[in-house]
């Protein structure tokens, strides 16, 4: 999680409709979608598994498309919405950017009196009392930490220091102790008094998917004020719920690494979430929990659509560890709709799970 607190955007744009195209762009680079119609090959459309008809009982074909924005975690946030006359935008944009304040304070760690930089401090064998969000965030951490075989380790806070991705840098400059002090089974976990032991010098680093909690908690206070329509997007990591007013999804686009020659991908994203890992545009700054080194650059991408942006952040880092094959593998086993996009010698080689096989159109 990144070091800016939010920061909002004073002007707010109405706009009647869409891009003629119909994606959302996403251009700006650094982020991992993009849209446009501008790469080689046919594009190929993906769906989702369920529609909801209660979104088209509730869609309003003459309502307007508004966009907000600001900045938070060190990158961009993004909503598009269908409003209408009796919305407050000011005062959503302010709710908006007191969420995302209060997740930052929980667990940033470029915060030091974030409640994870606290924890981070604690001696040996102190029992630390988690707020909801970070309680959350951790028990989803370390489910798919289990589930994956420990590919996602929410632990590796002192290596990624170590390697130059932290806010801070450890006293011991010592990789291979890092490594030996992290690993999420020495984690003690109480979710029912949301409470998380220290055993000793481990330091929690959240970067790989609080970002994607981020976009489902802005997804869920929309939705708790009624606002059934809607694209948010936090660095990259999208939600998607209702449909714009012409009745069409939230059309989103992949990003074809740069000197990747791939056909477009277009997500139809209603009730979905999409998060992408990659190293393409930052270098190598994935860690492998098994050496505590930064994996060296053969996977350039994974995406990965979900339910949950949380568990669709988690599992793209999970599963560029894993690599191809045991990530397609595992993929498969969980059910997971994925992308995985790899280097081979000079060229490029795209891998497709099969749940998100099963939502290409024919």
């Amino acid at each position: 999680m990144g070091r800016r607190r939010c920061r909002g955007r004073a002007s707010l744009r109405a706009q009647g409709a869409e891009a003629p195209d119909g994606l959302y762009r996403h251009d700006r680079g650094g982020d991992a979608l993009t849209a446009g119609r501008d790469a080689s090959g046919e594009a190929r459309v993906a769906l989702p598994p369920r529609v909801s008809t209660g979104a088209f009982a509730a869609r309003d074909p003459f309502a307007p498309i508004v966009d907000l924005g600001g900045t938070t975690m060190g990158t961009d946030w993004r909503l598009r919405l269908v409003s209408s006359p009796s919305l407050d935008l000011l005062a959503l944009h302010g709710a908006i950017l007191a969420r995302l304040d209060g997740i930052i304070a929980e667990m940033s760690q470029w915060e030091p009196t974030s409640h994870l930089s606290r924890f981070n401090r604690l001696g040996a064998g102190h029992w630390a009392d988690l707020p909801p969000d970070f309680a959350a965030v951790i028990a989803c951490a370390l489910r798919i930490a289990e589930e994956s075989g420990g590919a996602f380790d929410p632990t590796l806070g002192r290596a990624a220091a170590l390697l130059g991705y932290g806010a801070e840098i450890p006293a011991d400059d010592d990789l291979g102790a890092a490594r030996a002090e992290s690993g999420w089974r020495k984690l003690a976990f109480d979710p029912a008094a949301r409470r998380l032991l220290q055993p000793g010098d481990l330091w929690l680093d959240l970067s790989g998917i609080a970002k994607g909690y981020a976009v489902d908690a802005v997804a869920d206070l929309l939705t708790a004020r009624d606002i059934r329509h809607f694209l948010i997007e936090i660095g990259g990591e999208l939600v998607g719920r209702g449909l714009r007013p012409d009745g069409e999804p939230w059309w989103v686009a992949l990003e074809v690494p740069p000197g990747v020659a791939l056909a477009p991908f277009h997500l139809a994203l209603h009730e979905m979430a999409v998060a992408t890992s990659g190293d393409y545009r930052r270098g190598a700054h994935t860690i492998d929990p098994a050496t505590g080194q930064a994996l060296p650059v053969h996977v350039v991408s994974v995406s990965v659509l979900h339910e949950s942006a949380m568990l669709a952040d988690g599992w793209a880092t999970a599963l560029t560890v894993l690599g191809p094959e045991r990530g397609l593998a595992r993929a498969a086993e969980r059910g997971l709709a994925a992308r995985i996009v790899t280097r081979e010698g000079h060229g490029f080689r795209e891998h497709v799970s099969p749940a998100l096989q099963a939502m290409l159109e024919d």
